[in-house]
């Protein structure tokens, strides 16, 4: 009997702890994990951010029974208002899914351009849609970018340059492409390391821009220098930076850029740049105000086995609030950062379970939600917010309108989701210091460990106290300087009088 009730106590003590569980899923905690980092870089668990809506597929899309080809190797996406348009790679289509609400459905698959001497595609690895839904095609096999009306029309072909500037025994490999308002194109091809090559808006080649830089250690100078012999020196002449792994252009016509070619001991000193966001002269002006660079995870074993080493973004895309997620190649995961560099969230795993993926290789967003392209799973995954991540949005959103008050109300709410959240100790902070609460502000940065803004504050907060007391400051100032005077004043006159009256006596 004693065995028997010992049993239903565990059972009941079991069925409590689910319950609960349960029901923290339920108020927003986490149910899979998302973390970030705190100010001495350990993982704090947090609330899910995002959670997967659908996954799209093959089957989903009725590819099965239209055409009874399979999405096979897909390696790109883009979005464009309501439309997905995937690059299905090794089938040499592009596909056009249509989205209504949360339904997806296949608008149209494209095969052919009209009027082009080459009139189908081989082995296309990216599609761009501009404004005006001219479609551009890096078609890899056929060495070119194709662009094509929304009718599939041809209007031109982006070929190898002619110019001494490219080499002319490379061939012309285009695998990412985008395009800006202007109409010129931006080509990331394999094999050219002088950066992205760049045509304007009529066809003509008109140079390279952001060509990755070469940095040498002093360790590796002195090794070359005075180690080496001429015949080793002549062969590590060739050393020469690599191309990127993918590009992106946002709202402003900045090119975001990822590199995943770097000594993972160059990352915290941000000396290996995985992220760049590229100006018109092809300069770096990604803002960094963490602690670190945007560099994924903070810690990592060595590189070896799969799985190890650094995080190695093979795409990105950047919100209209400048908020960038990044997809990591080596773990699966997607690390949003905010316009400022800081890490709002991370999240996603290695697998073949629902919101895992096991060959990411391209990202996309459609408002909020995320889409996540695994080729080997040959689907789409679609990331919706949940309250805790839409929160989070939407008090950044509302500091950059200049809604302080109500950001700094969204912040609060955020707190209340994940007490051990420093970005929303930051967000109050910086949302009451535009409302020139300066001693509030430096506590709330003082919670974030954000020694930058504090010190803002309180400059801000010893200017403002110093006017406001200005008139007792002078006051005290004349005081320590008129009482000393009147005091050696009076001791004269006392003096003048002693001896006055000395004088009077001896007479």
């Amino acid at each position: 009997m004693k065995k028997l009730t010992g049993k239903m106590l565990i059972l009941l003590l079991a069925c409590l702890v689910l319950l609960q569980t349960a029901g923290l899923a339920e108020d927003g905690f986490s149910t899979s994990y998302t973390y970030t980092y705190d100010y001495w870089e350990d993982v704090q668990e947090s609330p899910d951010a995002y959670r997967v809506a659908t996954v799209i597929d093959s089957m989903s899309l009725g590819l099965e029974n239209l055409e009874n080809i399979r999405i096979n190797k897909a390696q790109s996406l883009f979005v464009r208002n309501q439309f997905i348009y995937v690059c299905d790679t090794n089938n040499n289509r592009i596909l056009e899914i249509e989205r209504k609400g949360n339904s997806f459905s296949l608008s149209r698959v494209i095969r052919e351009i009209q009027g082009a001497e080459i009139n189908t595609f081989s082995t296309p690895y990216d599609v761009f849609v501009d404004e005006d839904y001219n479609l551009y095609v890096a078609d890899y096999g056929n060495q070119r970018v194709v662009m094509m009306d929304r009718d599939l029309n041809w209007i031109r072909n982006y070929t190898k340059p002619s110019d001494a500037t490219f080499d002319q025994s490379l061939n012309f490999l285009p695998k990412k492409i985008v395009a800006d308002v202007a109409g010129r194109v931006y080509a990331l091809c394999q094999n050219v390391n002088k950066g992205l090559v760049k045509y304007e808006a009529d066809g003509t080649f008109s140079g390279f821009i952001g060509a990755n830089t070469v940095s040498i250690s002093m360790g590796e100078y002195i090794w070359k220098r005075y180690f080496q012999t001429k015949e080793q020196r002549a062969q590590t002449e060739n050393f020469v930076p690599t191309e990127y792994e993918n590009i992106y252009i946002d709202d402003e016509g900045f090119i975001y850029a990822t590199n995943i070619v770097f000594s993972e001991y160059d990352l915290k000193s941000d000396a290996a740049k995985p992220i760049r966001r590229l100006n018109s002269l092809g300069t770096d002006i990604l803002i960094k105000n963490d602690r670190f660079p945007p560099i994924g995870d903070l810690f990592w074993v060595e590189q070896g086995a799969e799985g190890n080493g650094p995080s190695k973004f093979v795409d990105i895309t950047v919100m209209k609030n400048d908020i960038y997620v990044a997809l990591d190649r080596t773990r699966g995961r997607l690390f949003g950062y905010d316009s400022q560099g800081v890490l709002l969230w991370a999240f996603g795993t290695k697998g073949n379970v629902e919101g895992a993926f096991t060959g990411a290789v391209s990202l996309e967003h459609m408002g909020y939600d995320l889409l996540v392209l695994d080729q080997m799973e040959n689907s789409i995954t679609v990331f919706q917010t949940t309250e805790y991540g839409q929160t989070i949005y939407d008090a950044t959103e509302t500091y950059l309108d200049g809604k302080y008050e109500e950001s700094a109300d969204l912040w609060r709410g955020v707190m209340r989701m994940n007490a051990n959240y420093p970005l929303a100790f930051r967000g109050i902070g910086r949302a009451v210091l535009r409302q020139d609460q300066y001693e509030e502000a430096m506590d709330y940065f003082k919670l974030a460990h954000d020694r930058e803004n504090y010190g803002r504050a309180f400059k801000l907060y010893r200017k403002e106290w110093v006017e406001r007391n200005i008139w007792w400051m002078l006051l005290l100032a004349a005081l320590l300087l008129l009482v000393p005077l009147g005091i050696g004043k009076i001791r004269k006159m006392k003096g003048e009088v002693n001896a006055h009256e000395l004088g009077k006596i001896r007479r």
